[in-house]
């Protein structure tokens, strides 16, 4: 049902002074108007008399503005009972238009001996302010005129209102996918980081399980922290991501070779916290551990044409022949998170490298400050 209902926000607007500095301006655009009509049709007046006459015109409207507002907000325009409504509108406009009209003549015929028209023959006619068709028209219009601008507004104000509800939902759905993404983190890593350490202990290897576990440590604070903002500078992820590294340094031992450079220009650029995660673990995954030998996995950063380019590239068997992406829920949860903290200006591509194996291509648009989210 599609329905038009001023809510009671817009009678906000409607302060006494708003109301009397539009009245004032339009009273004076109107005089100016009927000075150069008077004129044309050789019954010019002094400027001065016909704009206190046609003032108080507009100040009257100014006064019954919020009981127009009031009146749309009890009888909205809405599918449902549409012709009576319109009739009770066009009953309360009749009625308002009469009650301004009534008025205004009395007003003029008080301001009248004040700036001489001393009879009330000397004002009324004068001015056309009494009871005519003209004035009727004129009173029917200005009725319709807030009415429309009641309506405009609360159109406005609640426009406003679902962007602010859109913005919060979306930093809400965005802070649900990186929780999601830290979920995701801690069985498949904690999993290998345990048997990892399981291995040392058997191997009597205690300094480096000792070692080991101090790093899951760290990490896991990290990583479960729920104060951490939605992006961090990149020398902070790389920090993160040279941890998680060295914990899976221990778990592939000499089978894994990693290296992690980020250009100077790009360390303070900011990113989504835990971005490369999941993109270098699907690379340890599909490439390092689909190996019967050694592996390299390498991370770099580097800006171009106003784009932050984030690059992890493995020598794994790369991506199949088919064309199909090694991906899984970690890339996918990365692409939401992605489109939904930048929308078009970021994505996350995966192609095979230039010699051998897989390069995932993660660009961002360069900002040192972060983005705001409604929260």
């Amino acid at each position: 049902m599609c329905s038009l209902t001023p809510a009671a926000s817009t009678l906000r607007w409607l302060s006494p002074l708003r109301l009397l500095g539009v009245a004032t301006i339009v009273g004076v655009l109107a005089s100016g108007q009927q000075f150069v009509v008077s004129g044309v049709q050789g019954e010019r007046m002094p400027w001065p008399i016909i704009l206190v006459l046609t003032l108080p015109f507009w100040y009257i409207w100014a006064l019954l503005t919020p009981v127009v507002v009031r009146l749309a907000n009890r009888v909205p325009i809405q599918r449902a009972g549409l012709p009576w409504r319109v009739l009770l509108h066009a009953a309360f406009a009749l009625a308002l238009s009469l009650l301004h009209s009534s008025l205004h003549v009395g007003t003029a015929l008080a301001l009248g001996p004040l700036i001489g028209l001393n009879t009330p023959a000397d004002s009324g006619p004068a001015l056309a302010v009494n009871l005519n068709w003209v004035q009727l028209s004129m009173n029917l219009l200005v009725y319709g005129v807030i009415l429309g601008v009641a309506y405009a507004a609360d159109f406005y104000i609640r426009f406003q209102e679902r962007e602010r509800v859109t913005a919060a939902l979306r930093a809400q759905l965005a802070q649900a996918q990186l929780h999601a993404l830290r979920m995701q983190l801690n069985p498949h890593f904690l999993f290998n980081a345990m048997n990892t350490i399981a291995m040392l202990v058997r191997q009597e290897k205690n300094a480096d399980a000792v070692d080991t576990i101090a790093g899951l440590s760290d990490l896991l604070r990290y990583v479960l922290e729920e104060t951490r903002p939605q992006e961090v500078p990149l020398r902070t992820e790389l920090e993160f991501i040279e941890q998680y590294l060295a914990i899976e340094q221990v778990r592939f031992s000499d089978r894994l070779r990693t290296a992690v450079h980020g250009d100077a220009d790009t360390l303070d650029a900011h990113v989504p916290n835990l971005i490369l995660q999941p993109v270098v673990e699907n690379a340890i995954r599909h490439g390092i551990a689909q190996r019967v030998g050694a592996g390299r996995v390498e991370i770099t950063a580097h800006r171009r044409d106003g784009k932050l380019m984030l690059q992890v590239t493995d020598d794994g068997p790369g991506v199949r022949d088919d064309g199909a992406e090694i991906d899984g829920v970690g890339l996918a949860n990365t692409r939401a998170r992605l489109e939904q903290l930048y929308g078009s200006a970021a994505r996350l591509e995966l192609r095979n490298a230039a010699d051998t194996g897989a390069t995932a291509v993660i660009t961002l648009p360069y900002h040192t400050a972060p983005i705001q989210l409604n929260a």
